[in-house]
């Protein structure tokens, strides 16, 4: 049934989206070339065209090329793919994508053909118009479908195979997002007594009943989530699924090893997977940041010149000791190096200051020192520190070496953080971990920055730094 629903929903797209094409590019000749319509020629935000430029027929005409090959394109680039659980976002980059290489089509065949007297300008706005309209409608029909899940309709029939942590996550995720329409009808296990249940979810049936279930009941998937332990059965379960034709998924139980996004390559026929796939380990990446990271630094020392100096004034002012605080930490590749701060504490023992962090309304701190750390002030002084190269602007914050060595016996995977350059800011810091916060949850946040690492993420974290509500939170 979600198979017919996805193909009539397909159809209704494509439909949609020829329609949205059409009006699209329509509206973009108006606003551009129609010299008596146009408000933006009007309003002097344009000039008119110059010279001459084909009338609306043959932009029409122009339109029986652009709108099936438009299609080919959004099918290519994955429009019309099933985006149960992606969200606004993806469907957002999606969109832009498919627009740009239409623009490219559009544009190669204009020059192909050597049509010289198409205003070149009208795609660009065809384009911007496109991506809204067509965007605008797509929100429509992602939250009519979301709220029909959420009230049971459309929904998707799923399976388990085998009881895991995998498992356990997997329920644990569709009873977070019941938008995304899953209806669980139990678990198949060996182990586990029948009965027994997780969050509602019931261990039905032995994993040799999986014949019978997919004989006897209509699923639109079924999810294996074996224990680890147990992946000698996992051929023959995928030969009954696959006998069965039933959409098949495979889960692994070793998520804690393998990140979600692994890194594969094709050893002439054999599947190798990276255990940790770390972008920043390929040189074009590592140019190209720290590139960003010099001219971004720069920039950064002359907006913040009079800041710093008046901030270096008061703190000399107000308190003794000096004004620059030296702190070691640990960065790329293990390598100790001196993080520099605003001092905004109390002058006190080397061995006593490299054990503990500070807390809420911590003695030590003061009175202008609490407002740097509020504001972050006092990393300004960590500008030098990314020009020297021992930071960047973004990454995994630098821990002190006594907690270095604590914690990665304490906690798994603690050190891969290492393998990047640490950050002024992070990920971790602009989702609230900062402080005495969960330290697992800082890890996890710089696991995921140090594998899905990209110049857009950067960004993004750098904006949420001075925009975002989270960065100040546990500031202490």
């Amino acid at each position: 049934m979600i198979k017919e629903n996805q193909r009539l929903l397909n159809i209704l797209h494509i439909i949609v989206d020829a329609i949205i094409i059409y009006l699209s590019f329509n509206l973009a000749y108006i606003l551009r070339l129609d010299e008596f319509n146009s408000p933006l020629i009007r309003w002097h935000i344009i000039s008119p065209p110059l010279g001459y430029y084909k009338d609306m027929s043959q932009y029409q005409n122009l339109l029986t090329m652009i709108v099936p090959c438009y299609l080919i394109i959004y099918g290519f680039c994955g429009m019309y793919d099933p985006k149960r659980t992606s969200g606004r976002r993806a469907e957002l980059f999606c969109l832009i994508k498919s627009n740009f290489f239409g623009i490219i089509y559009c544009l190669a065949a204009l020059y192909f053909f050597k049509q010289w007297d198409y205003a070149r300008l009208l795609l660009g706005f065809f384009a911007c118009i496109n991506i809204v309209i067509d965007y605008a409608f797509r929100l429509v029909v992602i939250s009519i479908l979301r709220k029909m899940r959420k009230d049971g309709k459309n929904l998707k029939h799923v399976l388990i195979v085998g009881y895991s942590r995998t498992a356990e996550n997997y329920i644990r995720r569709l009873r977070l997002h019941p938008e995304w329409g899953y209806k669980i009808h139990g678990i198949l296990d060996d182990n586990k007594k029948i009965g027994d249940e997780y969050r509602t979810i019931k261990v039905v049936d032995r994993l040799g009943a999986l014949e019978h279930y997919l004989s006897s009941n209509e699923f639109d998937e079924i999810v294996i989530t074996l224990s680890i332990d147990e992946y000698s059965k996992l051929e023959g379960l995928v030969a009954i699924c696959e006998k069965s034709g039933v959409h098949t998924k495979f889960a692994p139980d070793y998520n804690n090893i393998i990140p979600t996004k692994p890194y594969t390559e094709d050893l002439d026929g054999i599947p190798v997977i990276h255990v940790r796939h770390v972008p920043l380990s390929s040189s074009y990446n590592i140019v190209l940041k720290r590139a960003v990271d010099i001219f971004g630094a720069t920039v950064a020392l002359i907006l913040f010149a009079i800041p710093m100096l008046i901030t270096a004034i008061i703190v000399k002012t107000t308190s003794p000791g000096p004004l620059i605080f030296k702190q070691k930490r640990i960065g790329l590749h293990n390598r100790e190096f001196d993080m520099y701060k605003f001092r905004s504490m109390k002058v006190q023992e080397a061995s006593e200051e490299k054990k503990a962090w500070t807390t809420k309304d911590d003695p030590r701190v003061t009175p202008i020192g609490k407002f740097m750390r509020k504001t972050n002030i006092d990393e300004l002084p960590q500008i030098f520190n990314v020009l020297k190269g021992d930071m960047s602007l973004v990454g995994p914050r630098p821990e002190r070496p006594f907690f270095v060595n604590k914690f990665k016996e304490e906690i798994p995977r603690y050190m891969i953080k290492h393998q990047v350059r640490p950050g002024m800011t992070g990920w971790a810091q602009v989702n609230g971990f900062r402080g005495d916060t969960s330290i697992t949850g800082r890890i996890e946040c710089d696991l995921y920055y140090v594998e899905n690492w990209t110049l857009a993420l950067d960004f993004k974290i750098l904006f949420l730094t001075f925009f975002g509500r989270k960065v100040n939170k546990n500031a202490y």
